[in-house]
């Protein structure tokens, strides 16, 4: 999810800050941001809550945030 790197470093936020806040460890976010795994439904929602940002944004559906 590139969009999730770009949010979290255009907003400033360490990826332990965000894992912290999800309730998630640093890894499983690294692993998100590379591609490696995928987050659950219920997470990309969380995630998009977080960064005030819809969910089509957030996996690059849409450029409208």
């Amino acid at each position: 999810m590139d969009r999730l790197r770009e949010l979290r470093k255009e907003q400033g936020v360490a990826r332990q800050d965000l894992a912290d806040e999800m309730l998630i460890s640093k890894r499983t976010i690294a692993r998100y941001e590379s591609g490696e795994r995928q987050p659950t439904l219920s997470m990309v929602f969380d995630l998009a809550d977080y960064f005030k940002v819809s969910i089509d944004y957030l996996v690059g559906r849409s450029d409208v945030r």
